[in-house]
C-alpha cells in the first residue's frame, strides 16, 4: 500500500454517507488510520459549536436533523407560554439555517485542508462539485443491520429497528430538506458499497483501490472521462431494440 500513497495524497477528501447499522462508520474509521488522514465525524458538532457560542449538546441537537430537538421543545413553548421564555439565552434558538451555514463552512475548510475522512453532515453534497474529492455510501440489508446495532451496542432486535428507523428517517429527511437531495441516490456518490458481501477490511481495499482510479482522471478533462472512452461501436444494432417499421 506504500507505494500508493503518494499519488492517493494528491485527493483533498473522502466522504462516507451511511445507513445506520451498515458500518460505514467504522469503516471511515479503519479508512482514515489506513491512509494517515484526520477523520472528522463527532468534531464536526464540537466546532460548530464552537464557533456559533453554543453548547455541543444544542449543536447535536440540531446534527443530521430537520429541525433541532432542543429548538423544537422551545419554538413551540415561545409560542405557547411567550412571558415564561424571556429569560431563555439567545443560544437555546439555534436557527437550522445558522447551523447548516456553519457546517457547511467547516466541511469546506476541513476538505480545503486536504487528507480528511469526512462522515456524513451532507459533505457528499457540498463537496460535490469537487474532483479530488471521493463519495462513497455504505448500505446493507436492513436485518444485517439489525444485528449489527445489536451486537455492537447491546441493545434487543426491538431497539436496535427502532433506532435504525429513527436514524434513517432522520438523516434522509434532513438531506431532503436542506439540501433538496435523497441519500439514497446513486448519482451523488462514485462508489456505493453493500457490507452484506463484503467485510469491513475489503470495505476499505475497494474504496482505496477506487481512490487509486480518481486520482488517475483528475489530469483528464472531464469530457474524456466515462463508459464510452475506449469502446468500440457495436457490430450491429443492439438486439433489444426493433428497428421500426416502414
Amino acid at each position: 500500500m506504500n507505494e500508493t500513497i503518494d499519488p492517493i495524497n494528491r485527493m483533498r477528501a473522502i466522504t462516507i454517507s451511511r445507513e445506520y447499522g451498515s458500518g460505514g462508520g467504522e469503516i471511515a474509521s479503519r479508512l482514515a488510520k489506513r491512509l494517515g488522514w484526520r477523520l472528522i465525524d463527532h468534531a464536526i458538532i464540537e466546532r460548530t459549536a464552537l464557533e456559533m457560542g453554543t453548547s455541543t449538546q444544542e449543536a447535536e441537537a440540531h446534527d443530521e436533523y430537520t429541525e433541532g430537538r432542543v429548538s423544537r421543545v422551545l419554538n413551540s413553548m415561545l409560542y405557547l407560554y411567550p412571558a415564561s421564555m424571556v429569560s431563555t439565552p439567545p443560544e437555546a434558538f439555534l436557527s437550522d439555517e445558522d447551523y447548516r451555514s456553519t457546517v457547511n463552512k467547516i466541511v469546506r475548510v476541513a476538505a480545503a485542508r486536504g487528507h480528511v475522512v469526512i462522515v456524513g453532515r451532507a459533505s457528499q453534497v457540498i463537496l460535490a462539485q469537487l474532483r479530488d474529492v471521493l463519495h462513497v455510501r455504505i448500505i446493507a440489508p436492513f436485518e444485517k443491520r439489525v444485528a449489527y446495532v445489536m451486537q455492537r451496542e447491546g441493545v434487543d432486535h426491538h431497539a436496535a429497528e427502532s433506532r435504525i428507523h429513527t436514524k434513517d428517517h432522520d438523516r434522509a429527511r434532513h438531506l431532503q430538506v436542506e439540501y433538496h437531495q435523497k441519500p439514497e441516490d446513486a448519482h451523488l456518490y462514485d462508489l456505493v458499497l453493500n457490507t452484506s458481501l463484503l467485510d469491513l477490511e475489503s470495505a476499505v481495499e475497494v474504496i482505496c483501490f477506487t481512490l487509486q482510479q480518481k486520482v488517475k482522471g483528475l489530469a483528464t478533462k472531464t469530457g474524456e472521462l466515462g463508459p464510452a472512452i475506449g469502446v468500440s461501436r457495436y457490430p450491429d444494432q443492439p438486439g433489444d431494440f426493433r428497428t421500426a417499421a416502414h
